[in-house]
């Protein structure tokens, strides 16, 4: 119910959209400077290839789960009730995303790349996690 005269949408406003806010800027100081916040590109690599390998190969063995289970069944080879492939498969998937946490974890963060399973650092950089929690925000 538009007034004497007046159309819907006539207000003069500018059609009632607002302009947009800028988004605000932080101070190169908030959070260090940035080659504090990076990681080196060299320990980047050794995480990626380490997720990579743990969770690529589990991940394929949880998708050829489906695939031999259907050609066993399929082919009339072997009787494989669909819980034992759910299950199988399910495994798999979930031993991948524990690998994801392993590949970060297991990385050596100094200059030597360290051993090839990396065992030894998961508890070296699993203490640096924690302490980076228990950090008071550094003051400004």
């Amino acid at each position: 119910m538009a007034g004497k005269g007046q159309t819907r949408g006539s207000s003069g406003s500018g059609g009632g959209i607002a302009p947009t806010p800028k988004p605000p800027t932080r101070s190169p100081s908030a959070g260090g400077t940035r080659s504090q916040r990076v990681i080196p590109s060299a320990v980047a690599n050794r995480m990626a290839r380490r997720i990579a390998i743990a969770t690529g190969v589990p991940t394929v063995l949880g998708m050829a789960t489906f695939v031999a289970s259907y050609l066993l069944v399929s082919r009339s080879i072997l009787d494989i009730p669909p819980a034992v492939t759910l299950l199988t498969s399910g495994g798999f998937f979930l031993l991948g995303v524990l690998g994801l946490s392993y590949g970060v974890l297991s990385a050596s963060w100094e200059d030597s790349a360290g051993s090839l399973l990396g065992l030894e650092q998961i508890g070296v950089n699993v203490g640096r996690l924690r302490g980076a929690f228990k950090r008071p925000p550094a003051a400004s």
